[in-house]
């Protein structure tokens, strides 16, 4: 073997200049910006239009698009770390920020035509503009391919007609990527993609959901009605719009694995602020051996689910596959998010029960990251057939 691949196939687990100076800098934003007003944004519900922009302004909003399309032009690394420094704090703002940038510019990024990138994604990578992705449907959740929206042919335009639900920035998004049956005998291999603006005709936002946790992310239905989207705004091919939504949703699961880490990452050390704090029989109550161990055990996962994370992102980055990566990322950091702030609730006790601290809202937030991008039964539908495929298992 020749040094120069010896050197490719070190084993490294140093970041990079870049890396360290991107999850610094984001750190640093976090601290000033999005901590001190976490619990009003969470209690008002209302979208942070001004943090957002600052985001923006960091180039936070299109960190691993290509600089000549507005992108900052880092790695998806880069994305990961930055967006478990704004999770650690506020994990609906890093919903805005994954979903803006893995799914709604990311579907366009990924199948988009050179007019079509520099037209709608880079706005959207300098955060002028902001991106929904439009997937679910009120009767089609884990089954995506059941979707009763239709794009019909009209001349040179597509009538698009349908309903979707779910959908992270609804009602402040300006650039929608939408999926629809171009041709319904065809089942998966007739779904097209097609960019389709929030002023256009015809399309209706609906009102903000009510939710469990994430409440200063955006969600609401769209309902589409006759909306006349011209032919050039086709994404993709006419047909493999299925076939890039798994793709997309491929990186996406990344991007939910480490929101996830940082979700975890924030009630370990609020758990530990506290436990140091709090004295019971005398004592610090981090210094009794039961408390020790949860702490123990939440600062390990952490660590495994993000290098779970971290694996799969380096892997996208150098173009190899990574399904199977991603799910298990995905699913891992997913759990232990729910895990971890369960436990940092039990170390509050009382307190944690209350709206006074964060961990209770980080129970909340993290109930999301096992159903969003696919469920965890979905996850582990996804890895039992990958991993039969590896090990052989159907030949």
């Amino acid at each position: 073997m020749t040094i120069d691949a010896l050197e490719k196939n070190i084993l490294s687990f140093d970041l990079t200049d870049d890396q360290a100076m991107i999850r610094d800098s984001v750190r640093d934003f976090a601290n000033r910006y999005i901590a001190p007003n976490v619990i009003e944004r969470d209690t008002s519900k209302k979208f942070p239009h001004d943090i957002v922009k600052k985001l923006a302004e960091q180039g936070l909003l299109g960190i691993y698009h290509e600089e000549k399309f507005g992108g900052a032009g880092f790695d998806t690394v880069s994305f990961c770390l930055a967006l478990e420094e704004i999770a650690r704090w506020d994990a609906s703002l890093a919903l805005t920020v994954a979903s803006h940038t893995s799914l709604g510019s990311g579907h366009i990024a990924l199948a988009g035509n050179d007019a079509q990138k520099k037209k709608y994604l880079t706005p959207l990578a300098q955060g002028k503009k902001l991106g929904a992705w439009c997937l679910t449907e009120p009767g089609s959740g884990s089954d995506s391919s059941d979707m009763k929206t239709v794009a019909v042919k009209e001349g040179d335009e597509w009538v698009i007609n349908g309903a979707k639900t779910f959908i992270t920035q609804a009602t402040v998004g300006d650039t929608y990527v939408v999926l629809a049956k171009t041709d319904p005998t065809k089942g998966t291999k007739g779904i097209s993609a097609f960019i389709v603006e929030r002023d256009m005709e015809g399309v209706k936002p609906g009102e903000p959901m009510h939710k469990l946790g994430m409440n200063s992310s955006d969600t609401a239905e769209v309902i589409l009605e006759n909306v006349r989207v011209p032919e050039e705004n086709l994404l993709g091919e006419l047909g493999r719009g299925f076939i890039d939504t798994m793709k997309v949703l491929d990186g996406g699961r990344i991007g939910i694995g480490a929101l996830s880490v940082g979700i975890a990452r924030g009630a370990l050390e609020e758990s530990m602020k506290y436990a140091k704090q709090r004295k019971q029989f005398g004592r610090s109550i981090g210094d009794f051996q039961a408390i020790e161990h949860k702490m123990v055990n939440m600062a390990v996962e952490i660590d495994a689910a993000r290098l779970l994370v971290h694996r799969a992102a380096w892997l996208k980055d150098q173009g190899r596959p990574y399904t199977k990566e991603a799910s298990m990322a995905k699913l891992f950091a997913s759990e232990l998010s729910e895990r971890a702030s369960l436990d940092a609730i039990q170390i509050h006790g009382g307190y944690g029960y209350t709206k006074e601290y964060h961990v209770e809202r980080f129970l909340r937030d993290s109930k999301l990251m096992t159903i969003g991008e696919g469920t965890s039964e979905i996850q582990r539908l996804i890895l039992a057939r990958e991993i039969k495929k590896e090990l052989g298992y159907d030949s």
